[in-house]
């Protein structure tokens, strides 16, 4: 018999171990493959969850007029691209306004609305490019004023105790922000979490 074929007890353990190192080495890959797989899955789940929430529960009606007067934010009559929402919530409402003015006039209608001892200030801490609030601007085709920094300017305000001459109209809690996104040309945007039982809905309280 040949002795070249046979199998020494010293390399018995050596292919044992090159053996055990290549089994090893497949389930790690397969272990990755269906770990990826998972992660992609889950992934693709989520997003699709985030996409519904994002374009979930939006009212039919919601109208700049009507979401002007349910917050008490009087727009001007200069104001141009007028956008409005109004989104319900499992514990709260929340309602989205916007409009356009002439950077210049846009200056003189919040110095109407905040009170003498309060100034907007820049957005020092913003949200990444991809912030998704609940309720986003996006939904009415805007950036995300949050995400946003040259330009910007915001305040939040109650209706307690504002005796401003615009602050008087105002009704609800809203975050304020003034973005001037061209030189001489200014959007303003409103956000307001509502409580669901005081406000009417839109398609039933009209424009």
């Amino acid at each position: 018999m040949n002795n070249s074929n046979k199998i020494s007890a010293e390399e018995l353990p050596g292919r044992r171990r090159r053996l055990l190192i290549v089994v090893a080495l497949a389930f790690a890959a397969c272990v990755a493959a269906l770990i990826g797989v998972f992660a992609w899955a889950v992934d693709d789940v989520e997003s699709d969850l985030l996409d519904r929430e994002m374009n979930c529960c939006w009212e039919a009606g919601a109208t700049p007029a009507w979401m002007s007067g349910q917050l008490g934010i009087r727009i001007p009559e200069a104001a141009s691209d007028r956008r409005a929402g109004y989104k319900v919530g499992e514990r709260h409402d929340t309602g989205l306004l916007s409009f356009v003015l002439p950077s210049k006039e846009a200056d003189a209608y919040t110095g109407r609305l905040l009170p003498e001892d309060t100034r907007m200030i820049g957005n020092f801490h913003p949200k990444e490019k991809g912030y998704r609030p609940a309720a986003a601007f996006s939904h009415l085709g805007l950036a995300e004023p949050e995400t946003l920094v040259q330009g910007l300017r915001k305040v939040s305000l109650c209706p307690d105790d504002l005796d401003s001459p615009e602050g008087k109209r105002l009704r609800r809690c809203v975050d304020l922000f003034a973005h001037e996104f061209s030189p001489g040309t200014t959007r303003i945007y409103v956000r307001s979490t509502i409580e669901p039982t005081v406000t009417p809905s839109p398609a039933s309280s009209g424009p």
